[in-house]
């Protein structure tokens, strides 16, 4: 039996200037296109490329519990083209392949597994992801699909080749059960090319890696822990973390550095530094590793000396999330939980210990102003930044935000309003310029 989890091409070409853009879907927590140096199976390094987590991680679990023959073809890392993409899987016919997808590319993937089906009709195709959250039903009606997988998918995926069918509800590993499996998926063709300049300071080739799974946090926009590693669309419930052992995520690090000899390690967890012990135990480990590292990090979660803990332990930079720089927005329409006056003691706290800070920010967000968004660009303005990003709010199945939509009013987002002229858009990085436009012009 052949198993594929494929992560296949996503090409656009802008009806304005004819400008090719590339998205990137598993492994981003908001899947987005953006123009590209890089050509149909031409791969130039040095874009954005996030690593496929939660594929990575079924292929080798799948692999283990099946026996099967289980591969991961990402093609977005290879920047592949559909006509290679497509003599790949007529070489191989896989019996069954597994796509992970949501809101930005989802009318896209539509046509991707039309084509799929009508070249090998006796594949059984499997869609995994944000999308299931909302559409499931409607996929398995109109699409030839077998089965829908909410949330993160290796025990769901496994039941899948054993013979279940249609919508597959949430069912994460336990905490024991995340920790006794494998190490995820990587080979020579994928495992380098792996690319995030930020935290500035990066040594390339770098590995991302996860500690952790889930967030407690509920920020309107935030996909994976509303829909992947918990099943919360409206943001009123209890949301949970899991961690890897420290003996686990030393064995995992080791490994990969001694298989393709990575400079860095990046954790991308959706939180990283969730509690003082958790960080103590990943700076010991990273004391053993001796490696740079850097992470992406909340402001305000741990003690001050633990930030020095990370910077003796090797770290040279963290990603910090702000998402706007008006206090009520982050409140009231984000909720987020972050006084922002602690947040800016907390950069100049980091840059004082010489670690770099990149600053992520929102703009578009349902209810917030003209007069808000510019109090974000006074607000990065004001602070000593390595860098930053400003995208557009994404607006993705599965998320508060997209509840939003349907419910008209959610009690935990009390100012978030979707009037007549919001702008809705599930790729971030095209509401971006669209917003940044109407800013320029007002």
């Amino acid at each position: 039996m052949k198993i594929l989890f494929s992560n296949p091409p996503w090409w656009e070409v802008d009806a304005g200037n004819k400008a090719l853009r590339a998205g990137v879907r598993a492994g981003s927590r908001w899947p987005f296109t953006s123009y590209t140096r890089c050509q149909p199976d031409h791969f130039l390094y040095g874009e954005y490329l996030p690593y496929p987590f939660f594929m990575g991680y079924a292929t080798t679990y799948v692999a283990k519990a099946t026996g099967a023959r289980v591969r991961l073809r990402d093609s977005i890392a290879m920047r592949e083209s559909y006509q290679s993409y497509l003599n790949y899987l007529l070489q191989e016919k896989p019996d069954f392949i597994f796509i992970e997808s949501a809101t930005p590319s989802w009318e896209h993937d539509v046509k991707v597994i039309a084509s799929i089906h009508q070249h090998l009709p006796a594949a059984k195709i499997v869609i995994c992801g944000p999308i299931t959250t909302i559409k499931s039903a409607e996929i398995l009606k109109t699409l030839p699909v077998v089965a829908c997988i909410k949330g993160e998918y290796e025990k769901n995926a496994v039941k899948v080749v054993h013979g279940a069918t249609g919508v597959l509800e949430h069912d994460l590993l336990s905490l024991a059960e995340m920790n006794a499996s494998p190490f995820p998926y990587y080979d020579e063709t994928i495992a380098r090319r792996y690319w995030d300049a930020n935290p500035i300071g990066q040594h390339f080739p770098h590995a991302h890696v996860w500690s952790s799974r889930g967030c407690p946090f509920k920020c309107i926009f935030c996909v994976w822990p509303a829909t992947m590693t918990g099943n919360d669309p409206d943001g009123s419930h209890r949301r949970t973390v899991r961690h890897y052992t420290p003996d686990y995520m030393e064995a995992f690090i080791k490994d990969i550095v001694g298989r393709f000899h990575f400079k860095s390690i990046y954790f991308d967890d959706d939180t990283f530094n969730l509690g003082n012990a958790h960080v103590t135990k990943m700076c010991e480990v990273m004391q053993k590793i001796k490696l740079p590292w850097s992470a992406m990090c909340r402001a305000d979660t741990i003690k001050k000396e633990t930030w020095q803990l990370m910077r003796d332990s090797g770290c040279f930079g963290v990603k910090l999330g702000f998402e706007s720089g008006n206090q009520f927005v982050v409140d009231k329409i984000v909720n987020k939980g972050l006084d922002l006056e602690e947040a800016k003691a907390t950069v100049y706290e980091v840059k004082r210990l010489g670690m770099t800070v990149h600053g992520t920010f929102t703009y578009g967000l349902p209810g917030e102003t003209k007069e808000q968004m510019q109090d974000t660009k006074r607000f990065i303005a004001s602070l000593p930044f390595d860098s930053i990003q400003e995208s557009g709010t994404a607006e993705i199945e599965g998320t508060p935000l997209h509840t939003l939509r349907t419910t008209g009013k959610l009690a935990a987002y009390s100012a978030a309003v979707m009037d007549k002229d919001y702008n809705r858009q599930g790729d971030g990085m095209k509401k971006f310029q669209n917003v940044i436009n109407e800013l320029v012009n007002s």
